[in-house]
C-alpha cells in the first residue's frame, strides 16, 4: 500500500519458488566489499519491478568506495563485522532513493554522511524494470539507475539514468514517480526496518506506540489521515456551499428587478424618436450658420482688399525721409570742410605751443641764473662792508694800545676765575640731574601704584554693585521669579500677554528661555547656564511678523542694543529627532538629557541654536579632558561643559568665570546669604583700597613738591653757569679782535673789491640776455595764443551745425521707424487678407463637410426657422430626460444584456449549488461507506495477523496473543515461553533480550504476510537472540521467502549464516 497512492493495495502475480542454495563465509575478506559479503538466494522466477539490482558508494560515511554490491532477486544476506559498512548501505539506499537524513537514524543533515575530508559523496542505485508494469520501459529499458550525489554544504542532486548510462531527468518529481510506481516506501518500517528503529521497538514498553507501528506498516495510518482530512473539506465546502445559498437569494432578488426593467422599455422610443428630429433640424441649422458665416467673410475681405490707406502712408514716409537725408547730407558736407580746417590749426597749434614752451623754459632758466648772479653781488658787499668795519675798529684800537694793556692783563686774571666758576656751576648740575632724575622715577612708580589700586578698587565696586544688584533682584524674585531675568522682565511679559489677548500675535511668544526650562539634576545648574548664556534671556518667536510686534513691545522698555535677543523658528508640536546626530556616550549625558522644558519649541530652538543635543556634561574636570582631549571624542559630541562650568572643546579649554547659578538656582534664600556675606567682604575690601589710594597720593604730593624744589635749584644753577660762559666768551673775544693784523685786513677789502667789478659786468650780462629770452617767449606765447583763437571760432561755427545735424539725424531716425512701422502694418494688412482668405477657403470646405453630414442625417434639407441655441436647448431637454430614464431603467442595449446576464448568472450559479449539494451528499455517502470499508479492512488486518503471530510462536512451540484496541489505539503482545506453563503467558516487557527480539521478528513476519513492497530489508533482527532462537528465526524467514516469491529480502546480519 503507498503512501503517496492512499488507498491502493497492489496485489503482485504470484509465482512459485523455490530457495536452491544458500553461500556464505563468515568474515569474508573481499577486498572490492571491505570485509562484506553477500549471500544470495537465487530463484527460479522474481519479480519485474521495483527489485534492487545493485548499490554503489563512493566516499559515503566512513567509506571511500564500496561496491557494486549486487542483490539477487529473492533472498541476500549481508553478513560482516561491526564497522565493516552493512549499515551503510541500508542508509545509503534510504538516501540513494531520495529519503531524508533523519530517516535514517544515523545523521540529522545529508552532510553528515560524506567523508571526512571530502567535498562530495556518491550514491547508485540499479532498480530493475522489466515486464508488463515497467515504468517508461521504451525511455529506460530494462534498468532504472538512480545516482546521487551529496555536497559537503548538505545539498545534494539527482540523476536519473537509463539501462545504457544515458541521463534521463535530474528532476527530484521523476524519483517521486518511480517510486510510486514501484510502491516503494522508503519511510515505512516493513519495507526498511533499519536497527535504530529496531532498537526502538525492542525498548518500547508503551502498548499506543506498538499500535502507531501497526497502523504505520499497514499504511492504515495514512488512510485514517487522508480521511480525516476529506472530512476537513466535507466541511469546509459544506460551510460555503451554505454562503453561496445565501448570497443565490440576493442574486435572484437582483434578476427580478433586471427583469421588471427590463419589461418596462416600451416607453423609450417615443423620446428617441423626438431625439433624431431635432438632431436632424440641428444638421441643417448648423449648415445655415455656416452659409452665414462664408458670406459675411467674403463680405469683409472685399472691405479690406479695396482699403489703400495703409500704401498711402507709406509713400509719404518714403518722401519725408529722402527730404531728410538730403538736408544732412549738405551739412554734414560743411561740418567735414570746417572739421579739416580745424584739424590743420590744431597741428599748428601744437607746434606753436611746443615752441612758446621752450621759449618760456629758457627765458626762466635765464631769469634764474640773473637772480643768482645779483645775489652773489649783494653777497659779496655785504662781505665788502663788514672788512670795512673791521679796519676802522683796527685803527682805533691802534691808537689805544697803550693805555689797555693794564686792562688787559685784568681781564686774564678775570677770565680764569671765571672759568673755576664755571666748573663748579657744571658739578652742581649733574649733581642735580641725577637726583631730579631718582625722584621722578620714584614718582613714576608711586603713580603706577596708585592707578593699579584704583582699578582694583574699580573693580572691587563693579563686583560690589553687581551683586547688590542680584541681591536686589533675588528679593524683589521672592514675589516674581522672572525678575531674575531683569527688573522690566515682568512689565514685557504683561504687555506680551496684553498683545496676545488683542490677537496682535498670530502666535503667542515663548520666553524667556531660562524661565521655560529646569533641571533634572540641579548641580548641573552653572554647567548648563555656562552653556547656553545670552540664550536664557532670549525669547522665542513663530515667525518674522510676531517678532516685529515683539520687537516693538521691547521698545518700551529697553534702550535700542540692550535688547533681549529674539529667535525665529516655526513652532512645532513634537520634538525634533535627533537620534543620527546626538552625542553618544554610555556614561554621560548631553544638555539636552539634563532639561526639560514647558513646550518643545524651546528644546527646538536650543537645538536650532545651539545644538544642546551634540554638547556633553561631564561632572569632573580631569574626566572631561580625558575623554574630550586623549583620544578620539565620543561620536557626535563637539564640546563638552563640567559642573563647574568648564568649557572643553578636543583642541583647547576655556575656564568659566561663575561660580553660581544666576538663574537656575534652586535654594533662593541660601544664595541670598551668601551675597549678603559676599557683600560685607567687598565693601571691606573698597575700604582697605581706599586707604592705601589716599596714603600713596599723599606719598606722590611730597615727591612732586621735592621734584619742583630741585628742579627750580637746577635752573637757578643753570642760568649762572649761562652767564658764567657769556662773560668767559666776551673777554675771549675782545682778546682775539685786539691781535688781528691790519695788514691783511686790506689785502682781502682789496680782493672783495675787484670781485665785486667783475660780478657786477656778469649781472649787466644776464640782465641783456634775460631781455633778449622774455622777447622771443612773448612772440611764441602771441603766436598760440591766435592759433588757439582760430580753433575756437572754428568750433563755435560748428556748434550749430552739429545741433542741426543731430536734429536731422533724430528726425531721419524718426522716418526709419515709422517706414519699418508702416511696411509692416501693410504686410499685416496683406497677411491679413491672406489669412482671411485661407480662412473661407478653410470655411467653405467646412460648409462643405457640415453639407454632407447633415445630408447623412436628413437627405432632404430640412427647413428651419429657429436658433441653434433653442434646438440645442431642447435636444439638451431630452438627453436629460432620457439619462434621467436610463438611470432608472438603463439603456435599452445594456438592459437586455443586463437582464441576459443576470438571467445566465442565476441559473448558473443555482446549478453549481445544487451540483455542490449533490456532490456533497455523495461524497458524505462515499466517506460512510469507505470508513466502514476502513473499519473492517482495520479488523482484517489485525485479525490476520494475529493469525499469523500465533501460527510463528506455536511453530516455536510458544503461545501467545495479540490485542488490538482500535478505540484507545493500543496493542498488547504478550509470549509464553515453552517450558513455562505455569507461568502463563507474559507481556513483552518481562521476557529475555532473545525471546523479544524473536517476538519482534515474529511480529515482523506477521506483518510481512499482510502488506505489499518489492523489497524488504531487515537490519540486525538477530542481535539479542541466542544461537537456538536465531535458527529457529532464520527458518521462519526463510519459510516466509517461499511464500513470497516475488519479493526480495535483504538481511544484514553481524553473525554467521551457518
Amino acid at each position: 500500500m503507498s503512501k503517496r497512492k492512499a488507498g491502493v493495495i497492489i496485489d503482485a502475480t504470484a509465482l512459485k519458488s523455490r530457495r536452491v542454495t544458500a553461500a556464505g563465509a563468515e568474515n569474508a575478506t573481499d577486498t572490492n566489499h571491505q570485509g562484506l559479503s553477500s549471500n544470495l538466494f537465487t530463484p527460479s522466477t522474481s519479480g519485474d519491478i521495483g527489485l534492487i539490482e545493485s548499490i554503489t558508494l563512493k566516499n559515503f560515511m566512513c567509506h571511500h568506495s564500496l561496491g557494486p554490491v549486487q542483490f539477487g532477486p529473492h533472498v541476500n544476506f549481508i553478513v560482516g563485522n561491526n564497522g565493516s559498512g552493512k549499515s551503510a548501505i541500508l542508509t545509503a539506499l534510504i538516501v540513494g532513493l531520495g529519503g531524508k537524513a533523519t530517516m535514517t537514524n544515523r545523521g540529522v543533515s545529508l552532510k553528515d554522511f560524506v567523508k571526512t575530508g571530502e567535498n562530495i559523496a556518491d550514491v547508485t542505485v540499479k532498480l530493475r524494470n522489466r515486464g508488463a508494469d515497467a515504468y517508461r520501459k521504451d525511455l529506460y529499458g530494462d534498468y532504472i539507475i538512480v545516482e546521487q550525489r551529496i555536497s559537503s554544504d548538505g545539498s545534494r542532486s539527482y540523476k536519473l539514468k537509463n539501462k545504457s548510462g544515458q541521463l534521463v531527468s535530474n528532476k527530484k518529481e521523476e524519483l517521486i514517480a518511480v517510486l510510486d510506481h514501484f510502491n516503494i516506501q522508503l519511510d515505512n518500517p516493513v519495507s526498511i526496518l533499519s536497527q535504530e528503529m529496531s532498537k526502538q521497538f525492542l525498548h518500547s514498553k508503551n502498548e499506543s506506540d506498538k499500535y502507531k507501528f501497526f497502523m504505520k506498516a499497514t499504511l492504515l495510518e495514512q488512510m485514517k489521515t487522508d480521511y480525516i482530512h476529506i472530512k476537513h473539506t466535507e466541511t469546509i465546502t459544506r460551510q460555503q456551499v451554505e454562503r453561496q445559498e445565501e448570497c443565490l437569494k440576493d442574486l435572484r432578488q437582483e434578476f427580478l428587478q433586471k427583469k421588471e426593467r427590463y419589461e418596462s422599455l416600451s416607453s423609450f422610443s417615443d423620446l428617441k424618436e423626438n431625439l433624431e428630429n431635432l438632431k436632424k433640424k440641428m444638421a441643417w441649422c448648423l449648415v445655415r450658420d455656416k452659409e452665414q458665416s462664408v458670406q459675411q467673410l467674403k463680405e469683409e475681405i472685399k472691405k479690406e482688399e479695396k482699403n489703400k490707406r495703409h500704401q498711402e502712408n507709406l509713400q509719404l514716409c518714403q518722401s519725408k525721409l529722402v527730404q531728410t537725408e538730403k538736408m544732412l547730407q549738405v551739412i554734414k558736407k560743411r561740418t567735414d570742410s570746417l572739421r579739416e580746417e580745424q584739424k590743420s590749426l590744431r597741428e599748428d597749434n601744437l607746434n606753436f605751443k611746443q615752441q612758446a614752451k621752450i621759449t618760456n623754459k629758457a627765458h626762466k632758466e635765464q631769469e634764474l641764473v640773473y637772480f643768482r648772479a645779483l645775489n652773489k653781488l649783494k653777497q659779496t658787499e655785504r662781505e665788502q662792508n663788514l672788512f670795512q668795519e673791521k679796519m676802522n675798529k683796527a685803527k682805533l684800537s691802534e691808537r689805544l694800545n697803550n693805555s689797555e694793556r693794564t686792562k688787559r692783563s685784568k681781564q686774564q686774571a678775570t677770565l680764569g676765575e671765571l672759568k673755576e666758576q664755571l666748573a663748579e656751576l657744571q658739578r652742581s648740575c649733574s649733581q642735580l640731574n641725577e637726583d631730579i632724575k631718582k625722584r621722578h622715577q620714584a614718582l613714576l612708580k608711586g603713580k603706577e601704584e596708585r592707578d593699579r589700586l584704583r582699578v582694583e578698587a574699580k573693580s572691587v565696586q563693579f563686583a560690589y554693585e553687581s551683586k547688590l544688584k542680584r541681591k536686589n533682584q533675588l528679593l524683589a524674585s521672592r514675589s516674581n521669579k522672572l525678575k531674575r531675568f531683569g527688573d522690566l522682565v515682568p512689565d514685557l511679559i504683561a504687555a506680551i500677554n496684553d498683545a496676545s489677548a488683542e490677537g496682535r500675535f498670530i502666535k503667542k511668544p515663548i520666553g524667556p528661555i531660562g524661565a521655560c526650562i529646569s533641571l533634572k539634576d540641579p548641580t548641573l545648574a552653572v554647567a548648563v547656564e555656562c552653556c547656553l548664556r545670552s540664550f536664557m534671556k532670549a525669547f522665542c518667536c513663530d515667525n518674522y511678523k510676531d517678532e516685529s510686534v515683539l520687537q516693538g513691545l521691547m521698545s518700551r522698555f529697553y534702550p535700542k542694543g540692550n535688547r533681549p535677543q529674539i529667535i525665529v523658528s516655526p513652532f512645532s508640536d513634537k520634538l525634533y529627532n535627533v537620534h543620527g546626530r546626538k552625542a553618544c556616550h554610555p556614561d554621560y549625558p548631553t544638555v539636552l538629557d539634563t532639561i526639560t522644558a514647558t513646550t518643545p519649541d524651546i528644546i527646538n530652538c536650543l537645538v536650532d541654536m545651539r545644538g544642546i543635543e551634540t554638547i556633553l556634561v561631564i561632572k569632573e574636570k580631569d574626566k572631561a579632558r580625558r575623554i574630550m582631549q586623549r583620544g578620539r571624542p565620543p561620536k557626535n559630541c563637539r564640546e563638552a561643559f563640567t559642573a563647574e562650568g568648564d568649557q572643553v572643546f578636543p583642541n583647547r579649554y576655556y575656564t568659566s568665570e561663575f561660580s553660581m547659578a544666576k538663574y537656575l538656582g534652586g535654594d533662593m534664600e541660601t544664595e541670598i546669604n551668601l551675597l549678603e556675606s559676599e557683600l560685607e567682604n567687598l565693601k571691606a575690601h573698597l575700604s582697605r583700597f581706599q586707604l592705601q589710594v589716599n596714603s600713596v597720593t599723599e606719598d606722590i604730593v611730597s615727591m612732586e613738591n621735592s621734584l619742583n624744589n630741585t628742579i627750580k635749584t637746577l635752573k637757578s644753577t643753570q642760568a649762572s653757569m649761562n652767564q658764567a660762559k657769556a662773560a668767559i666768551s666776551e673777554l675771549e673775544t675782545a682778546n682775539e679782535e685786539q691781535s688781528d693784523d691790519f695788514t691783511s685786513l686790506e689785502e682781502v677789502a682789496q680782493e672783495n673789491q675787484q670781485k665785486i667789478d667783475a660780478e657786477k659786468r656778469a649781472v649787466q650780462e644776464a640782465k641783456a640776455e634775460l631781455d633778449k629770452k622774455r622777447q622771443t617767449s612773448e612772440e611764441a606765447e602771441s603766436k598760440y595764443s591766435s592759433v588757439r583763437d582760430k580753433i575756437d571760432q572754428l568750433s563755435e561755427e560748428m556748434e550749430p551745425l552739429k545741433d542741426e545735424q543731430l536734429k536731422l539725424e533724430t528726425e531721419r531716425l524718426k522716418h526709419e521707424r515709422n517706414l519699418k512701422v508702416l511696411e509692416k502694418k501693410l504686410k499685416t494688412h496683406m497677411d491679413n487678407i491672406q489669412a482671411m482668405k485661407s480662412v473661407l477657403s478653410e470655411k467653405e470646405e467646412e460648409l462643405q463637410e457640415i453639407v454632407e453630414k447633415a445630408t447623412q442625417i436628413s437627405p432632404e434639407r430640412q427647413h428651419v426657422t429657429c436658433s441653434t441655441n433653442s434646438i440645442d436647448t431642447e435636444i439638451t431637454r431630452l438627453k436629460k430626460k432620457l439619462k434621467v430614464y436610463e438611470s432608472n431603467h438603463g439603456e435599452q442595449e445594456q438592459v437586455i444584456r443586463e437582464y441576459a446576464e443576470a438571467l445566465a448568472l442565476y441559473k448558473e450559479k443555482t446549478n453549481q449549488v445544487r451540483d455542490l449539494r449533490k456532490f456533497i451528499d455523495r461524497l458524505n455517502n462515499i466517506m460512510s461507506d469507505r470508513q466502514n470499508r476502513y473499519k473492517i479492512m482495520r479488523r482484517s488486518l489485525s485479525v490476520r495477523c494475529k493469525l499469523y503471530f500465533n501460527n510463528f510462536l506455536i511453530k516455536m512451540n510458544c503461545c501467545g496473543s495479540m490485542i488490538f484496541d482500535h478505540n484507545d489505539e493500543t496493542l498488547s503482545i504478550s509470549v509464553k515461553p515453552p517450558g513455562r506453563d505455569k507461568d502463563g503467558a507474559r507481556d513483552m516487557r518481562s521476557l529475555s533480550g532473545g525471546e523479544r527480539s524473536f517476538s519482534t521478528v515474529c511480529f515482523m513476519l506477521s506483518l510481512w504476510e499482510i502488506t505489499e513492497s518489492p523489497f524488504r530489508c531487515l537490519d540486525e533482527f538477530d542481535v539479542y537472540m541466542d544461537m537456538h532462537n536465531r535458527r529457529i528465526c532464520l527458518d521462519l524467514l526463510l519459510e516466509l521467502t517461499e511464500r513470497q516469491h516475488l519479493r526480495q529480502f535483504i538481511f544484514i546480519t553481524p553473525l554467521n549464516t551457518r
